[in-house]
């Protein structure tokens, strides 16, 4: 083989790694849209928004099907080795990640819809505000430090976990003791309790993706580690 078709060839494959990268960013977008929109739909009693996040999530099934069909050709025709390889596997991760992003905000617009025809209290569901603001956050971020393969970033945003738990756990406190004090409150706290759970698992998603950038950098596999393991196994003491 010549040295300028070795060249095209190179060239050929980065520009295709480049192109599957730039489709994991832009489903990120939309993921992410899509939790803003359903915590929106869900504050605001917004039934029309909250059906176009349910539409929407068929959308996002179909980009994980198609970089996932990409991935399985570069795998076959490309044969990648060392850090390409790294790289197809984490865009594997990241994506099925994604995807089930993209089902806890369906999930939470559904709940949105079902609230919106109930009598909406004082509190106008202000509970989920925090953790919601939070697990938009750590996803925002997340998205950010693989665009730029910033593992002290993916560290970073990693580190903000055990705050999202506590959050949740005093949520699910607070919701419980509402069913407790109006019994007839309890069909719309669950509701409640659900969206909850899913901002949660948000975060959680969000924090593999994390492990993933730093996999695809460092060459190193972080998942159930701690932070603070990461950070010794990285050398980030």
């Amino acid at each position: 083989m010549s040295t300028n078709t070795s060249q095209h060839i190179s060239q050929q494959f980065e520009a295709e790694l480049q192109d599957i990268r730039s489709r994991v960013l832009a489903m990120g977008g939309l993921v992410e849209q899509q939790v803003a929109d359903a915590l929106t739909a869900l504050m605001a009693g917004d039934s029309e928004l909250a059906r176009q996040v349910i539409i929407q999530d068929e959308q996002v099934n179909h980009m994980e099907m198609l970089i996932d069909e990409e991935c399985v050709q570069i795998i076959a025709l490309r044969q990648p080795t060392a850090g390409d390889l790294r790289l197809v596997t984490a865009i594997f991760k990241t994506i099925t990640d994604l995807e089930r992003i993209g089902d806890e905000a369906q999930s939470i617009a559904k709940r949105a819809l079902s609230l919106s025809v109930a009598d909406r209290p004082k509190r106008n569901y202000s509970e989920l505000s925090t953790l919601g603001s939070h697990a938009r956050g750590i996803l925002r971020d997340a998205l950010d430090a693989f665009a730029r393969l910033d593992v002290d970033a993916a560290l970073s945003v990693a580190g903000q976990d055990s705050k999202k738990d506590d959050e949740y756990e005093s949520i699910i406190r607070q919701l419980i003791t509402y069913m407790m004090e109006d019994p007839r409150s309890i069909s719309n706290v669950m509701d409640l309790i659900w969206s909850a759970r899913s901002l949660e698992r948000i975060g959680d998603h969000a924090h593999n993706l994390c492990e993933y950038v730093i996999y695809l950098v460092e060459g190193t596999d972080v998942r159930h580690l701690s932070v603070e393991k990461m950070e010794k196994v990285l050398d980030r003491d």
